[in-house]
């Protein structure tokens, strides 16, 4: 075991874990923070994203020895009442049906738009390739991130 101190939606926290303990797993087990879900634990689903100094990350593949003094945003760190644009966004255009999927892949469209405020389609496609959603609300989702794109210009 070993002693970490990560900065998690602006608020530094010290916890005791392995070096090789996935972010995923400190954010749900030692920080409750359960917003980030455990999709595939190999990067592949994009259920488990959060910000990493604003950048969209796997959390299930990234071990806290990586993480350092990066700031880590979840979802319940984007906005305290859901007001951020992409939430706004995605109940505007009812993407969610299980809503399984939602927190990764809102943390991945919040950070495209954080990096690029009027994506192209090609743009939205290629940041969002990697979420999936079982349920197949993609055309939903792109809406949702237009209109999004939209308010916050």
């Amino acid at each position: 075991m070993a002693t970490y101190k990560i900065k998690v939606n602006g608020k530094v926290h010290q916890v005791d874990v392995e070096p090789d303990t996935p972010i995923l797993w400190v954010l749900r087990d030692n920080l409750d923070l359960v917003g980030t879900k455990f999709g595939c634990g190999i990067a592949l689903c994009g259920a488990c994203t959060v910000h990493l100094n604003g950048n969209a990350a796997r959390s299930c593949s990234l071990p806290i020895s990586a993480v350092g003094e990066q700031e880590i945003v979840t979802i319940e760190g984007l906005s305290e009442k859901a007001e951020h644009a992409v939430q706004q966004a995605w109940l505007e255009h009812d993407v969610p049906q299980c809503g399984y999927c939602q927190a990764g892949q809102i943390m991945s469209a919040a950070s495209l738009l954080s990096q690029n405020p009027n994506p192209t389609d090609q743009d939205i496609d290629d940041a969002m390739n990697g979420n999936i959603c079982r349920c197949g609300t993609y055309v939903r989702i792109k809406a949702a991130i237009k209109t999004a794109a939209s308010k916050m210009s």
